[in-house]
């Protein structure tokens, strides 16, 4: 599904100061190194950011979208970014507060996405080879490694900008539970592969450990460095899981019921690679008695799943209304995310206005999926 040109100009405002400041992190990082054999090992984090191909040459590859860090900044602007909101406009210096912290999660993001693809036997993102595809497993368990305690030293440097050691030993503190409570996700996640009794309830358990962790914890970390009001810095913590859960979510319908055009992927790619995704734990859930045995049938088969299965699937979740649940269930963390976000005290500034604009594009960008 294809940006909105509203959320497009969210992602694009802080793009700059974000690609600027990973460049930054990485070329410091090479610094401490003495010989040219390491090269490659930096080459490689180059290549899973988007900046360079597989022979290390620069390239205009996709990067994503940056959201994680983009939602540490509003956090930021929206819990009053300390009160060094700038008279001019035009001056981003503000900014460097709380930079390190988004550095921090988009690098614990992309630690994850290797590590991920390496235990999920994912072959291409973003429409080029994984990292483990093009250098070998050990070689991306090692870049991976590197990138976490990149991301644990880059959080630190915020003593740099003036931070007092209070709030960045509370910022490392979360981060670091954070991280603990993606693998405990991932590990449930895998478990969940061989098993056949895992109900929406696990599944949802399971999301809140992955996506939404991350994500809550971007917005508190933001909301952390902007303000000592621990009501906003809740809310906006809240505001973060809310809108993790719904993102997963909607990854999960465009997963089953997207289009080749919408999300450049195989139509029903999820039910190809018996994901379980919520769609199928509801259908699990709700089927009948025969219905159920044909689901479990198709995702215990050691053969692939052929398209005929795919559409006995398709049918059975038409008949259990899992479609429709799905869409509930996001619109109901959209609203919410809504809730929570109309509640966090307003800044009397225009940056913090149009931060708390920015983050309500965001859950819009989110529910549109069940449109």
């Amino acid at each position: 599904m294809a940006l909105s040109s509203t959320l497009q100009s969210t992602l694009l405002r802080y793009h700059y100061q974000i690609d600027t400041s990973l460049r930054t992190v990485i070329a410091k990082a090479t610094e401490h190194t003495s010989t040219r054999a390491l090269d490659a090992f930096y080459g490689q984090m180059q290549y899973q950011l988007g900046w360079v191909d597989a022979s290390f040459a620069p390239t205009e590859s996709n990067t994503g979208k940056l959201l994680r860090p983009t939602l540490v900044l509003l956090a930021f602007e929206a819990a009053g970014a300390w009160g060094q909101f700038p008279r001019d406009p035009s001056d981003a210096s503000y900014l460097e507060r709380v930079l390190p912290a988004a550095m921090a999660i988009e690098l614990i993001h992309n630690f994850t996405l290797i590590h991920d693809d390496i235990e999920d036997g994912d072959t291409e993102r973003r429409h080029r080879p994984t990292l483990w595809k093009m250098w070998c497993v050990p070689q991306a368990i090692n870049t991976g490694d590197g990138m976490f305690c990149l991301a644990r030293s880059t959080l630190w440097s915020v003593l740099e900008k003036g931070v007092e050691g209070a709030v960045a030993a509370r910022l490392a503190e979360r981060l670091d539970r954070a991280t603990l409570t993606l693998a405990e996700g991932q590990y449930l996640d895998i478990s969940f592969e061989s098993r056949q009794d895992i109900s929406v309830a696990m599944y949802i358990d399971m999301i809140s450990r992955k996506t939404a962790a991350l994500m809550s914890c971007a917005a508190e970390m933001g909301a952390l460095l902007g303000t000592c009001e621990n009501v906003t810095i809740e809310r906006l913590r809240s505001f973060g899981e809310a809108v993790g859960i719904a993102f997963q979510v909607r990854d999960d319908l465009l997963g089953v019921w997207a289009t080749t055009a919408e999300l450049g992927k195989t139509p029903a790619g999820d039910i190809y690679r018996r994901k379980k995704s919520l769609p199928i734990l509801h259908a699990m859930e709700n089927a009948n008695t025969r219905d159920q045995q044909v689901l479990r049938a198709i995702y215990q088969q050691t053969d692939p799943v052929r398209p005929q299965q795919v559409e006995e699937i398709l049918a059975i979740m038409a008949r259990t209304q899992s479609r429709a649940y799905c869409n509930s269930f996001l619109a109901q963390h959209c609203g919410l995310a809504r809730t929570t976000l109309a509640s966090v005290p307003r800044q009397c500034h225009p940056l913090s206005l149009r931060a708390l604009d920015d983050l309500e594009t965001l859950v819009l960008f989110i529910e549109a999926a069940t449109r």
